[in-house]
């Protein structure tokens, strides 16, 4: 027989800097004029997702700086992904990257996130949270924020009851998580070759030899960067179009800018470079201050690098469902299509 759902009531304590309802974003919505948004680090958010039994899509929250507590009213399991973070469970230290149970009347902290900018948080069932073009991301432009404040009470819908892990300390599974690392203080990026690289001319070398740091200025629109730009020269008027994440455009001022999930168009800006679908994760969680460097690859190393990054997910997916099932956990893992997830 399937399990039974049942209601379990999650109190927000503390709301950390900022603290949204979050999944991968919007399906088809740029062709209506709506950013596709979602989670700035997808690989963390999907990672969290798929170590409760999620599908990868599922709402979660994601977390911005700051210390994220809550209490909750039946047992519940979670996984905490993202940038470093000190994650407590009723006072005990526990890992992020892998499941971790909650028992009922459980306080979770979430502290000290280091390294990079967001954490993710999933729960085991399904979170109830408005949708705006079919998903939960915020869209603030839209009058659609999806922000948590302290004193919220979340509802989740979960069919887990339990499951006894006295040693919360020790690890509960040993899973093929890609973790990625955020501990050198200087990040290299992939990127490819844009419709504006050979009009910029020493570019290529530039990108490749000068480090550039992430400014104050910087959004969910894209990340604007202090160092050295290139202007191409004689390309006339640019007519604005659409353009993909992580774009890199180069403004009238002396300025580089990485386009993110919520940019429009180009405003007639020349593009000079891509980063790499599997570098964009990382991009999602640069912060003011951070440093990085780029390096050229091909189109096809690009290509191969993400349907690496897609199959290292599916073996986590399928790994959490087998074990899920021969403890008798809810699971409700699907593999979804590259182009969904990334």
């Amino acid at each position: 027989m399937p399990a039974v759902e049942r209601s379990v009531t999650i109190k927000i304590r503390e709301t950390a800097w900022l603290a949204t309802f979050q999944d991968l974003g919007r399906q088809n919505s740029e062709a209506l004029g709506v950013p596709c948004g979602g989670a700035a680090d997808q690989h963390s958010a999907a990672v969290a997702n798929i170590l409760v039994g999620n599908n990868r899509t599922a709402t979660l929250l994601e977390l911005m700086g700051g210390r994220f507590t809550f209490t909750t009213s039946k047992p519940v399991l979670i996984a905490v992904t993202g940038a470093p973070a000190d994650v407590t469970v009723n006072g005990s230290k526990v890992s992020m990257w892998e499941p971790v149970c909650v028992p009922a009347k459980g306080q979770v902290v979430i502290a000290n996130a280091r390294g990079g900018m967001r954490n993710y948080l999933a729960f085991s069932g399904t979170l109830a949270a408005d949708l705006f073009m079919g998903s939960a991301a915020p869209e603030a432009r839209m009058g659609f924020p999806q922000q948590i404040v302290a004193g919220q009470h979340l509802e989740l819908r979960s069919s887990y009851t339990g499951f006894e892990h006295p040693y919360l300390t020790q690890p509960l599974f040993r899973l093929p998580v890609p973790v990625p690392s955020f501990e050198h203080p200087l990040w290299t990026i992939d990127i490819t070759e844009g419709p504006e690289t050979d009009a910029a001319l020493g570019i290529r070398e530039l990108l490749s030899s000068r480090e550039y740091t992430v400014t104050a200025k910087s959004n969910h629109v894209g990340l604007r960067l202090d160092g050295p730009v290139v202007h191409p020269e004689g390309l006339g008027e640019i007519v604005s179009h659409g353009v993909p994440i992580g774009a890199f455009e180069v403004p009238h001022g002396d300025e580089l800018i990485i386009l993110g999930r919520y940019r429009t168009l180009t405003a007639g800006y020349p593009i000079v470079a891509f980063a790499t679908k599997a570098s964009l994760p990382m991009l999602g969680q640069a912060r003011p201050g951070q440093r990085m460097t780029f390096r050229w690859v091909s189109q096809e190393q690009a290509v191969a690098d993400h349907h690496e990054a897609q199959r290292l997910l599916g073996v986590l997916e399928a790994r959490v469902q087998s074990l899920f099932s021969a403890i008798d956990l809810p699971h409700h893992s699907r593999q979804v299509p590259a182009k969904a997830a990334a």
